[in-house]
């Protein structure tokens, strides 16, 4: 009894942090430590187009979704968002793209071998493979924040994540939670 428990409860946390390992995104930020943000209190969108290289097949309503992500993770960091980028403390802009992948796992399945002895030894081994092919989407958010005074880059943070099917068809989810893990590195 005591093992068909542990071999139960050894499943769950299996697929528990399967689970939990693909809806992570992996992310990570580079900061200029000559430029110091502790007096940042407002903040501006670089440019009027928000984002700073359009892909050429953008999905112009995910863009709304990824702009008011963007802007709401900083505004409740405690930033104050204002429309003039020159009276700003820094401004904000990022890059967005996505790629189709295909990720091949060719494992052994069998070993095999055979021995024959007669005038002189005969040996074989065969080897047969088992090849797993995934085709995926993976995702990649960068977000910048520049100082308004100094001109200079001061911030970059990323996310890059397998988007599941399920994301793809309601990505709003999503899309605020990768936002908010990257501004979150800020």
């Amino acid at each position: 009894m005591l093992k068909n428990k542990l071999i139960v409860l050894l499943a769950l946390v299996s697929v528990l942090t399967g689970c939990v390992s693909t809806q992570q995104a992996r992310v990570d930020f580079d900061r200029n430590n000559k430029i110091t943000t502790s007096h940042y209190k407002t903040f501006a969108w670089l440019n009027e187009n928000k984002v700073l290289a359009e892909p050429v097949d953008v999905n112009p309503v995910m863009k709304v979704r990824i702009d008011n992500a963007i802007e709401q993770a900083f505004i409740a960091k405690g930033y104050q968002l204002i429309s003039d980028a020159e009276a700003a403390d820094f401004t904000i802009s990022y890059t967005m793209g996505s790629r189709d992948k295909v990720k091949v796992d060719s494992l052994p399945t069998t070993y095999r071998s055979a021995f024959v002895w007669g005038h002189g030894y005969y040996g074989g081994i065969g080897i047969s493979n088992n090849n797993h092919v995934r085709n995926y989407t993976e995702g990649k958010l960068a977000i910048d924040v520049y100082d308004v005074k100094t001109h200079q880059p001061v911030w970059h943070g990323w996310a890059v994540k397998r988007i599941k099917s399920s994301e793809q068809d309601n990505p709003s989810k999503a899309i605020k939670v990768v936002v908010e893990q990257v501004v979150a590195q800020f």
